[in-house]
């Protein structure tokens, strides 16, 4: 029996996660989307939340493995980790993100980590500049770029460390050139 799909997208904001996330949704049969925005506790009392709610998503992966639906996930608690290095939270959570990625690693799907860039960074300032913003983090050039580079760089120490998930680097500068890549990847006929 084929594994199910488990796909996580991450990324700067400003990439298209969401775009992408909605596209594979409306193109991958029997799949569900997940948006997960963690929480803004910047605190220790924060990393507690945050803890908590990874474990128990982890438990509802590791329960749904022998279900038939593939699942996409528009950020995970690779962000949390993201987020901490860049000093945007007041603790470390390295220690906790490599016991879920451990976890992580071990479920039986066929796991990819999508990690979304923009060779071009002046298009961030395009795809910054709209009407609705999430109000945890500040839109700002300077953030994007410096997301950009932890998440390149996580997505190195995955492909170096963790064998069972595939790591994909996926230029978003022309969305039609990145769809023609997802499409040969899972094999979407979309015409």
């Amino acid at each position: 029996m084929e594994k199910m799909k488990l796909i996580v997208i991450e990324g700067p904001q400003g990439t298209g996660k969401t775009t992408l996330a909605n596209y594979l949704r409306e193109n991958i049969p029997s799949s569900n989307l997940y948006r997960l925005a963690g929480q803004k506790e910047k605190s220790l009392n924060g990393k507690k939340l945050s803890i908590d709610m990874y474990n128990y998503l982890m438990n509802y992966l590791e329960n749904m493995q022998n279900v038939p639906m593939h699942l996409i996930f528009d950020r995970t608690f690779f962000t949390e980790e993201v987020y901490a290095r860049l000093g945007y939270k007041d603790y470390q959570f390295t220690d906790q993100y490599n016991k879920l990625l451990k976890r992580f690693n071990d479920l039986n799907y066929d796991i990819y980590f999508i990690c979304l860039f923009l060779k071009k960074t002046d298009l961030f300032i395009k795809r910054l500049d709209r009407e609705y913003h999430h109000n945890y983090q500040t839109f700002k050039l300077e953030n994007s770029i410096s997301q950009q580079e932890e998440y390149l760089k996580l997505a190195n120490e995955i492909e170096k460390d963790w064998k069972n998930i595939k790591v994909v680097r996926l230029e978003m500068d022309d969305f039609k050139k990145s769809y023609a890549i997802i499409n040969k990847m899972f094999n979407i006929n979309n015409k």
